[in-house]
This record gives structure tokens, sequence and C-alpha cells, in this order.
């Protein structure tokens, strides 16, 4: 029982204050794999990643998954460390003394020094720790580890003679220094185990079969590919490929069966208190593991062939129906990055944004006026005298206000030490140095209290948000500078048919201008993912299959126009159908009806009906949704209001129907003069749709009927 639903892999850090706010280098990274992608998430302290990691086992827990969790520091020291420390012969030992005597703060703060210059004092000769910065006071630490000897233990476990990069467990500073990772990441460990006794263990030292599995890692065991993964990245931060791809690879590994060899590739005499690193004696099957498609190529995970299938038995899907069936389908295929906040509109959350600083940041005026201590005002009528100088905002009063006196504040200065209160200007009165006021000022009036917007470290945006101008503006107002956002979906768009050519390209009646296209990247774009033009294929097999296998590596999912019904020339059908992922749906909807859903190895693809207007309409109503959810968004309703119906119809039951309508002056819905999907001009002088359900329905001027904006569709 190898198999785990989730894989978690950490990149600890040893840090002694918070890593920058911008992401980078030589701080905590934390990679996700699992059936719904591949996340990175970067962590500025130890604090923050542990209740991450927290969090994460409980939310797995609840849902009743498996989780594997790697972390990029040794597990166990040297033969003999763990009883000449704690006089007992195994790893745990040493976990539970460190926990009693690490001090870890919430801002990176700690004693690692310290307590590895109390640990050397206990060997003999001088070691075993070494290397420390000159300015720190742990004369028992060597700078050199050279300095050492006699404390008479290896330098290497045995699972280390076998990683020749691997750095010395009693390392503690600069590059390579896991002797302090380890020192700092013991006492997690060691609480986790205990919050979650009886599910979680610690491989090897315990079974691999408990709900949540513990084991070190090493992720230079993927050098060669996480070189060429930065080679062709955006950024060359080392850490954050790392843990994507580790995490993948041992996920693919989880779902191929080959996780169990790296289990049982531990060996060694000391095990119980050394232990091992997953993944040292099969490194074959983890290279092939990180090189397969879903670990290299992208970042996220393939849809199963039989992903998009309906019942057995199940032939006209009415809408509700079709648009439940895709949804429960549905995963994530986009990957994340961080971005700058000017880059942000638009982009999707990948996790929730907590604010850096409270809105405001500290008490400030409401309003121009003057500033008064409420406590000091008498009863009735007041008249004070004017404290010299002035609040502004920016430009804040230093001293401190006497009791009994007012100081001119303008509207967005913080409250001086002195004042709670102030007093709108229209309502004093100023003479001879004094200001006078009538009696009625309330305390705390025309004042903003501090974080009365937004607190520090408030949530104020959730993961599956769409950004917009007006978040941007929240983000930059409580400090937020960066956001980690989904990557942009790629949507590739290709148009089949030998009958369909280029705009303008021929006079010939018989061809017909491709407008799919261009309409689809439209739309696409508008919803804030990216076109892919995959351009025209004509009605041949082969060549279908070609296109479709180069655009693989360049898409995430695949959009096509025509094709998708049952007749000879349909080959986007046929070709779906002989990968064994064909399920067309028979949607009861007017216009539209076939509507192909299918994976073509390890992409979705929607197969859109060939005519422009049925093409646009599946697009909005089951395209649209459902590339939000790909994106890493939510799924999305059509935005309806009910008006009056400025026209008349008789509609049959069995198919929902969509008509093109805008609305009146007077906010009444006007159709389109004819319901033939080949009235392209339609689409344009529509402003949005009318949704008629699938009853049958008498429809009089006057009704009311649903009408959903083409706005609420982001067009």
């Amino acid at each position: 029982m190898t198999r785990f639903d989730t894989v978690l892999v950490v990149d600890w850090s040893a840090r002694s204050a918070p890593s920058p706010r911008k992401p980078s280098a030589d701080a905590i990274w934390l990679g996700i794999a699992g059936a719904a992608g591949t996340d990175q998430i970067y962590k500025r302290t130890r604090a923050e990643a542990a209740t991450f990691v927290e969090d994460l086992i409980a939310a797995e827990l609840a849902a009743g998954r498996r989780m594997l969790i790697g972390f990029d520091f040794p597990f166990g020291f040297p033969a003999g460390f763990a009883e000449r420390l704690t006089g007992h012969r195994n790893a745990f030992a040493v976990w539970e003394w460190l926990a009693g005597k690490i001090r870890d703060e919430a801002d990176n703060k700690n004693n690692r020094f310290e307590i590895a210059d109390r640990i050397n004092s206990l060997f003999p000769g001088t070691g075993p720790f070494w290397r420390r910065p000159a300015s720190v006071d742990a004369k028992g630490v060597p700078e050199r580890g050279s300095n050492r000897a006699g404390h008479g233990l290896s330098e290497r476990r045995f699972v280390e003679r076998r990683v020749k990069s691997a750095q010395s467990v009693w390392k503690l500073h600069a590059t390579g220094s896991v002797g302090s990772q380890s020192l700092m990441g013991l006492p997690r460990l060691w609480q986790l185990r205990q919050r979650y006794a009886g599910q979680l263990s610690v491989w090897p030292f315990e079974t691999n079969r408990t709900p949540i599995v513990l084991a070190e890692i090493y992720p230079s065991l993927l050098a060669p590919i996480v070189t060429g993964a930065i080679s062709m990245a955006g950024h060359p931060i080392k850490g954050a490929h790392q843990v994507r791809l580790l995490s993948r690879a041992l996920f693919e590994m989880s779902e191929l069966g080959t996780l169990e060899l790296a289990f049982d590739a531990a060996e060694g005499p000391d095990l119980v208190e050394e232990g091992w690193i997953l993944g040292v004696g099969a490194e074959t099957e983890l290279l092939d593991a990180a090189r397969s498609p879903a670990s290299t190529s992208r970042s996220t995970p393939s849809l199963r062939n039989d992903c998009f299938a309906l019942p057995a038995g199940v032939n006209w899907v009415p809408v509700d129906q079709a648009l439940e069936s895709l949804r429960a389908s549905l995963s994530v295929m986009s990957g994340t990055h961080d971005l700058p906040l000017a880059e942000l509109r638009g982009r999707t959350l990948a996790q929730d944004v907590n604010a850096a600083r409270a809105n405001p940041p500290a008490a400030n005026s409401a309003v121009d006026g003057y500033g008064v201590s409420f406590g000091s005002l008498g009863p009735g009528a007041q008249t004070l005298p004017l404290a010299d100088g002035r609040a502004a905002a920016g430009e804040p009063f230093t001293g401190k206000v006497p009791p009994g006196q007012a100081i001119r504040i303008l509207t967005g200065a913080l409250l001086p030490d002195g004042v709670d209160t102030v007093v709108l200007q229209e309502d004093v009165e100023i003479a001879d140095g004094k200001v006078a006021f009538q009696a009625g000022i309330r305390s705390g009036a025309n004042t903003r209290k501090a974080g009365e917007d937004v607190e520090a470290g408030a949530e104020i945006l959730k993961r599956g948000r769409r950004l917009s101008p007006q978040d941007c503006a929240l983000l930059a107002a409580t400090g937020c500078t960066h956001a980690r956002v989904f990557t942009r979906l790629r949507a590739g768009l290709l148009s089949t048919g030998d009958e369909v050519v280029e705009p303008g390209s021929t006079e010939a009646a018989a061809k017909t201008y491709d407008a799919n296209r261009p309409m689809l990247s439209a739309l696409v774009s508008a919803w804030g993912h990216a076109a892919v033009d995959l351009g025209h294929v004509g009605d041949d097999r082969n060549a279908l299959r070609e296109r479709l296998d180069g655009s693989v590596p360049d898409v995430d999912v695949i959009l096509t126009s025509g094709g998708v019904s049952a007749g000879d020339e349909d080959h986007v059908s046929a070709l779906l159908k002989e990968s064994g992922s064909l399920s067309t749906w028979r949607v009861a909807v007017k216009p539209g009806r076939p509507l192909a859903l299918g994976v073509w190895k390890g992409v979705p693809v929607f197969g859109l009906p060939g005519n422009p207007v049925a093409a646009f309409v599946c697009s909005l109503i089951f395209a649209r949704p459902a590339l939000e959810v790909m994106g890493g968004g939510q799924w999305s309703e059509p935005l309806a209001m009910t008006v009056p119906a400025a026209f008349e119809k008789r509609k049959k039951a069995g198919r929902r129907e969509y008509l093109r309508a805008r609305l009146t002056a007077e906010g009444h819905a006007e159709v389109f003069r004819s319901e033939g999907s080949g009235r392209i001009s339609g689409l344009s002088w529509a402003t949005g749709l009318v949704e008629l359900d699938d009853a049958s329905r008498t429809i009089q001027v006057g009704d009311l009927v649903r009408f959903l904006p083409f706005a609420g569709f982001g067009i």
C-alpha cells in the first residue's frame, strides 16, 4: 500500500530571520503534487511553513486521502551519536531531545549554535558540529571542519556514502549547512509525530502504511533535470524547480507502482538510528518518473481517458446534467508562478493572500479639523487653546498634544499622541489662537481606527479568485507586492473541414470563411487565458492526428470546431473514439447539440459544433466555466436577470434554447429576427441570450423571461 493521493516536498531553511517578501533562493519552498495538479509555494518563516503543513495534513486526513511528505534534511545522525546524546540508540530519542532544547521563534530567531555548542561539549575532543559565523559566540563550535578531532563519530551516514554530493550533517553554516536544517527541522517533525500519533509514521524508522508518511528526501538526485528546468524557465530559483519536479516525480512513481522499489531500497546496519534518503537505490525509477510528460513538459496532471464518460444508457443529456457531469470531471491544468502587483490584473490566485499590514496602518483623521482628547473636555461648549504645529497626511505631528488643547489636523493624518477625537473644521470658530465648538461631540468622532478596514495578517483574497482592478487596489493598500497565481491556461484552437478556408483567401462560394477560430481566440483571451492558434486541418484523419500530437507539449486544453458528429468526415470524433476517450454528448440544447468531449494524450479536448452560432453558445455555456476550473479558478454560473419579453414564441419540450437577444430602452428583451443558426450577424447584434428552459412554453409579450447578458460571460 504505497500509493499516495498527495505528495508534499519541503525544501527547508535554517535562516535566522524571515526570508524576503519577494520569493527568493535559499528559503522555504514547498512542492505539492496530486491528481489535481502540481503547485509550488513559498514561505518566509519556518513557523508559516509548519502551519501550512499541519493544515494540509488535517485537510487530507479529513478527506480520507493518503499523503507522503518529504523533508530535505537528515532524519538521523551517524551511528553512535544518539546513544551518546540521549542514552538510546534510535533517532526519535534525538528528535525528542532537540524538541526540548531548540528555541525557534515566529520570526526565525533561534538558538541552534548555542545548542550545537552544548552538544559538542558532551563529546571528547573537538566537534562533531562545525562552521559558525565569526559573530556568533559559540566557541565550542569550530569555524572549520579541519579543526575537529577526537569526537569519535563518522563524518557521513551509511546512505551518504552512496550519495557523494551530499553535505555533512555536522555542517552548520554557509552553503550546504544541512546540520542547521536538521537542528531546526527535527523538533518540528517531533511535534507532528506527537500531534498525529497513530495516523503518521516516519520511514524507515516505522512503517509506510499509515495515512501520513514522513520521509527524508534529497532533491539533488534530480540535478540534471533541475538544471534543464532552470535553463528553460523564466526565473533561476533552484528550490522552486526542485520541489515542483521532485513532488511530481514521487507522485508519478506512486501512480506507476515504482515507489515501492524506493522504499525497499533502504539498507545498512543502523537504519533505526541513521535513517535513509527516499530515492537512493531507485535513482533510475526516480529519474524516469521525473522525465515523464506529466513531470517535465508540464507541471499539471493529465486527465483520465474516461473522465468525461456518461452513465450507461444515457444518450440525450439535459443541459443541467451535462454541466454537472462536466464540472465533476475537471481538475486544474495550470502551473503556478509569482508575479508582481503590476502584472496581477486578470490573473487567478493560486493561494490565499493575507494582508502584509493593516489598512489603515494607524489611527488617523477622517476629516479636516481639530484634534482633541475627549477625556479632557468638560461639559457644555468648549474653548481650547491651539497647540503649535499641525498634523497632515504623510507629515505626522511628532510631539504630544497636552490635555485641554487642540491641534490642527488634516484628512489622513495620523492622530498625534494625546488626540483621540477630531472636530470637523466647519463646526469650529477660530479666534485669538483658540478653537471654540459646541457641546455634543462624541468620543472618537471623525477618526479611523488602525485596521478598521483590514487587520494585519487577515485573509483578504482566496485561492481561485480572478483578480480585478479593485483587488489590485486592496493588495497594494495592504502592502502585498507579489502574489502566487496560476499560469495562464493555454487553450489550443483548431478548425477542421475541407470547406473551411482563411478569411479572404478565395471568392469561391463553395468555401466557408473560418469565423470560429477568430471568435474563439477572442473569447479565450477575454477570459484571461492564452489562445494558441493550432491552425486549420482539412478532412484528413492522419493530418489531424499529427496536428493533435504536435500540439500536446504546447497546450493545456484543445478546442476544435467542426467534425464532432457521426458523419464520414467527422474526424475529431473518430480520432477521440480511436483513443478510447470519446464521449459524444448529445446535449439537449439549441443551438448546439453535438458536443464531443475527450482526452488526447492527457490533454482535454472540447469538440465544438462547426456552426459559429452553435460554437459560440456552447463556448459560453460549457467551455467558459470548464476553462475557468482548469485554469485554477472557480466554476462560474452565468449572470442572469428576469425581464419582460418583447417577443412572442411557442417552444416545444425537450431542449433548452438560447435566443440571441438584447434589452430595449425600457429593459425588455427583444430577440433577433431569425433563429437560424447560420445567421452570424445576430451574434454581433445581440448583447446577451434569452434562456428558455427544457419545458414547453408559450411566451407572450410582457411575460417574464431569463436574460443572460454577455457581460456576465466576461465579454
